[in-house]
């Protein structure tokens, strides 16, 4: 005599709430590039939520720009959100593909001053640097 051992299933609607885990991306924003962001985040005085919003578009002389922005829209059919060394931060699901490995940094040297994308899949950038090919 066997005993079969019987597994309940429930079925039912599908939880719209529920959503699986998100994984951080391999992004990276430095302490100082957060520290900056939060700066200018509350220099805004906006009370909505501002998120980084950072992409890749198309453009320049070599193809491809990353962009840096602060953006109060979420769509939540396009993007994903993180949290990333205390920095709310939106990617849209096409500009995951590009920033794989890539590092927000923030300069506030005499020679410059403004933030930098490091993106070490860049295959080349223009000679002004604003620009990367893949």
């Amino acid at each position: 005599m066997s005993t079969a051992v019987a597994e309940q299933v429930e079925l039912g609607l599908k939880n719209e709430k529920a959503e699986a885990p998100k994984t951080t991306p391999n992004v990276t924003v430095s302490e100082r590039a957060a520290q900056e962001v939060r700066r200018i985040m509350s220099e805004q005085g906006v009370e909505d939520p501002l998120f980084l919003r950072l992409r890749v578009v198309g453009g320049g002389c070599s193809g491809f720009q990353h962009k840096l922005d602060l953006d109060p829209s979420v769509n939540e059919k396009l993007d994903e959100t993180f949290q990333i060394n205390g920095v709310p931060v939106v990617i849209d699901k096409r500009s995951m593909l590009y920033l794989a490995g890539v590092m927000v940094d923030f300069h506030d040297d005499l020679n410059k001053r403004g933030f930098s994308i490091s993106n070490p899949h860049a295959k080349g950038t223009c000679g002004c640097g604003s620009s990367f090919t893949m």
